[in-house]
């Protein structure tokens, strides 16, 4: 009875989280090939644009995605590949917020934060800045932003002195977070001496196209644009990587929550790098989470006139971490997989996947279970149950990590996952 009543309180917070937002806009379907050219041509799989153009030519434009996604998956290298960038830089400026919803609380803050920026009364942080090998029709979203914590330097020294390697994490925040989301985080591995750069996905904060008011051309009903934004953010995490080796660093983490960890997901598969991976509310299909999700109704609604969910998922299969499962296990790494039991955007069922998939494969790998949603997880308590079970497994990870080196994490151990309980029925 009483988990009843607490599963039925949670549903209705997390709905009313998920539709407190005004401004998601219902696009018409777009099939995208030309975000998709520069791979499809040379390999002769654009279409006609008539049959483009041609609102009744829907199968036919359908196979022809499903086409580049067979090459894709037959090549992800060549597809997820890249040209170092040459021009890493560390610009100081006032963090800003940029947010992406329209509420009176949210748009005073912002305001504020502008306020005291111009005002000097705010202190500066650091954001490595480079081009993207991944270019777009903007500017601004192929000019890349990663804000910069580097661990104190007394940890550093502590550490090279105790003949310990330098370590750094890569964290993503979920869909349309704002500049802020997961700082407190990288302040926390920091305290470890792990260093982290906070990245900014694909057409978020100051990555975001002044016409848009949400991070929108990152999951979208244009299903090309939704590939290229996936394929850029892999992109530049592995090129962060890049530049953090040229720092010194020597032992790399991914952290990424909701659509940041399908992006960390991908990363981690095609580079083995990045040996401590830690994803936050996961799923093994891209098309699964968009047609169920209460935070992607409104990408559904335009897609469902055209397509099944089956259809979708097929569109996207270059981009869902299961196309890339045979990959990730190659390389030895410890993986933190959390989830949560009342979630309404990567539903329960999905994230279980993700759990039996890493069973099947091999992968060492910790489950924890938040007695939440995806939204409700920002919400106090459950906030700071979720940041414990990251943070505490990162320091766990790394600490390994810099003790054993890469024997240990070579041995072939089984998958251990704590079983899923209800916390609330305790």
């Amino acid at each position: 009875m009483l988990r009843n009543l607490y599963a039925r309180w949670m549903f209705a917070w997390e709905t009313a989280l998920t539709t407190r937002d005004t401004n998601r806009i219902v696009r018409p379907v777009e099939w995208g090939f030309d975000w998709l050219e520069d791979f499809a041509r040379p390999r002769g799989l654009m279409p006609d644009p008539a049959i483009v153009r041609n609102p009744a030519a829907v199968h036919a434009n359908q196979d022809a995605l499903l086409a580049i996604n067979h090459a894709i998956l037959r090549d992800r290298e060549a597809f997820y590949g890249y040209a170092r960038p040459t021009d890493f830089r560390l610009e100081e400026r006032h963090p800003l917020l940029f947010p992406t919803n329209v509420r009176r609380e949210t748009l005073r803050r912002e305001a504020q934060l502008r306020a005291a920026a111009a005002a000097g009364r705010a202190k500066t942080a650091h954001f490595l800045r480079f081009t993207s090998p991944v270019r777009t029709p903007y500017p601004e979203n192929d000019l890349v932003n990663a804000r910069w914590y580097p661990a104190p330097s007394e940890k550093q020294r502590a550490a090279r002195q105790a003949g310990k390697p330098r370590q750094a994490i890569i964290v993503m925040p979920q869909w349309n977070a704002d500049a802020f989301s997961h700082n407190a985080l990288c302040a926390l591995f920091n305290r470890f001496g792990i260093s982290a750069l906070r990245l900014s996905k694909p057409y978020h904060d100051i990555r975001r196209p002044a016409e848009l008011e949400r991070s929108d051309y990152a999951v979208s009903s244009n299903l090309g644009r939704t590939i290229a934004a996936c394929r850029q953010a892999v992109v530049d995490i592995r090129s962060c990587l890049d530049w953090l080796e040229q720092q010194g660093y020597e032992q790399f983490g991914i952290l990424g929550t909701s659509l940041g960890s399908c992006y960390a997901f991908i990363a981690a598969a095609m580079d083995p790098r990045l040996q401590i991976c830690a994803f936050n509310h996961a799923s093994m299909s891209f098309g699964d989470v968009v047609w169920t999700g209460q935070s992607s109704r409104h990408i559904r609604a335009a897609c469902e006139s055209v397509m099944t969910q089956e259809q979708l998922n097929g569109i996207w299969a270059c981009i869902s971490p299961i196309s890339f499962m045979d990959l990730f296990p190659a390389a030895p790494r410890k993986v933190l997989a959390v989830h949560a039991t009342y979630d309404l955007t990567f539903l329960r069922r999905y994230s279980l996947e993700v759990i039996e998939s890493f069973r099947t494969h091999g992968v060492d790998f910790e489950s924890r279970v938040l007695p939440c949603g995806h939204y409700t997880t920002g919400e106090t308590p459950y906030k700071f149950m979720d940041g414990w079970f990251l943070g505490s497994f990162v320091h766990r990870a790394f600490k390994q990590l810099a003790t054993s080196g890469e024997h240990a994490l070579s041995q072939k151990l089984p998958a251990t996952a704590q079983p899923e309980r209800d916390l609330i029925a305790r």
